[in-house]
């Protein structure tokens, strides 16, 4: 996956990204397993897991604040180091016995508020380790590493590990935190102008890691409200940002009553179910490694299109079919979609976005996207009740039609020439990087 032209240095990147993803799809399963251990009350256990969904609605903007005042490779390193310190120490309350629900609850808001502020460096960042043409072969490698990580390797071993020692999934987390840490401060330093570092193929063009004198020492509000009205200046990005949230809503909507809609409309055994899933896996996977050639070959805007047309018809398709394997296809396809969108668009704003409002702005987006995903999952688990899981998955394929709809027409072929032009970053030119919105 990390191909030759993309270098050593996006290989450390991506296999400290890969090493992260992988230790997180192990945590994740093994606290919801230790928390029904630990009691049957759902409250209790829902609990354990919204805490770890609350800090990047509380603290994204924060997190990319702090990604544009501090040095970003270094913010990485003390992250990955403080959330290995954190699952170590979880790890050994477990071990001992001394790990209760308040315990979990603690944990998880703490490493998903650290997530936050790495998320916001590590999507500044890698503007800096490739060249701005192979940012959208970047982020597909990088979904589809962690897709891999994730799918076929953490989630399934959890279990495994869990049933071997309770402590054990915690351990392997702790380490794979440790071994992201390594890697990323492996990465050189570089020239520095201004502490800025030098985006690669730009001899002596500076990039900066940070928003450096006053605007770096300005206060938070303002700080965070300059991503905000960046964002919000940029027409393209703001609507497309817009519609990503309106895309959450339909996904939290299918996120919230998916298992229920295969386990008892689609008649897939319990016993298939994650085999159903992996294909929503390859499917993500296929879409990732094919984002930066087909770009390349077809243009942004005509893949941005296609994603999204492929998703409708996959969602409308899995929404009226009854038959299992019809549906998984149908999902796989929504997954190639997702990380074709996901790829294209983040390339397309690290190349366009100012280098010292990156992390602002890309917090900006991730939280305008997240806000609706859990007004999503709480209407469908609403009507799913009142009136059963079949008509909340039209109504989700309902929603992602009227999205795509706005979003063609913001779309629209005359933008194809400003999203494939060179863009300016920071008042330097760079060259074509076409487009994570949601």
């Amino acid at each position: 996956m990390t191909t030759h032209r993309l270098g050593l240095h996006f290989g450390l990147l991506w296999s400290a990204a890969v090493a992260s993803r992988f230790g997180d799809s192990v945590r994740t399963p093994a606290l919801a397993l230790l928390a029904a251990t630990l009691t049957r009350d759902p409250r209790a256990v829902a609990v354990v897991t919204v805490a770890g969904q609350l800090p990047p609605l509380l603290f994204g903007l924060l997190g990319g604040v702090y990604a544009d005042r501090w040095d970003r490779r270094r913010t990485m390193v003390a992250v990955d180091a403080a959330r290995a310190a954190v699952v170590a120490a979880l790890a050994v309350a477990v071990a001992v016995d001394r790990a209760g629900v308040v315990v979990l609850v603690a944990t998880a808001l703490l490493l998903a508020a650290l997530g936050t502020f790495f998320d916001a460096a590590a999507f500044a960042l890698l503007p800096t380790v490739v060249v701005p043409a192979a940012l959208p072969a970047a982020n597909g490698r990088l979904q589809a590493g962690t897709a891999v990580a994730a799918g076929f390797l953490g989630a399934p071993l959890a279990g495994v590990l869990f049933a071997v020692s309770a402590a054990l999934p915690f351990a392997v987390d702790a380490l794979t935190f440790a071994v992201a840490a390594l890697l990323v401060l492996a990465l050189p330093v570089g020239p520095r102008n201004d502490r800025g570092q030098v985006r690669p193929g730009e001899q002596g063009q500076p990039v900066r890691a940070h928003a450096p004198g006053p605007a770096g020492r300005g206060g938070l509000r303002r700080e965070t409200l300059a991503g905000v009205a960046w964002l919000r200046g940029d027409r393209l990005m703001w609507r497309l940002a817009l519609l990503g949230g309106g895309a959450n809503l339909a996904i939290g909507a299918l996120l919230a009553v998916l298992v229920l809609y295969v386990l008892d409309v689609l008649r897939v055994p319990a016993a298939g179910y994650g085999l159903f899933l992996a294909g929503v896996v390859v499917g993500g996977l296929g879409g990732a490694l094919t984002a930066g050639r087909l770009a390349a070959r077809l243009g942004t805007v005509p893949v941005l299109r296609a994603a999204l047309v492929a998703q409708s018809v996959a969602l409308a398709v899995f929404a009226l079919v009854r038959q299992p394997v019809i549906g998984g296809l149908a999902l796989a396809v929504f997954g190639a979609g997702g990380t074709l969108w996901n790829s294209l668009w983040a390339a397309y704003g690290q190349a366009r976005v100012p280098a010292r409002l990156l992390g602002r702005v890309g917090a900006a987006q991730r939280t305008m996207t997240l806000l609706t995903a859990p007004v999503g999952a709480t209407a469908a688990g609403l009507a799913g009740a009142a009136y059963g899981v079949g008509p909340v998955m039209v109504a989700v394929a309902v929603i992602f039609v009227l999205v795509t709809l706005a979003a063609w027409r913001a779309l629209r072929p005359a933008v194809a020439a400003s999203v494939d032009a060179p863009p300016t970053n920071g008042g330097t030119p760079v060259r074509p990087g076409p487009p994570r919105s949601r």
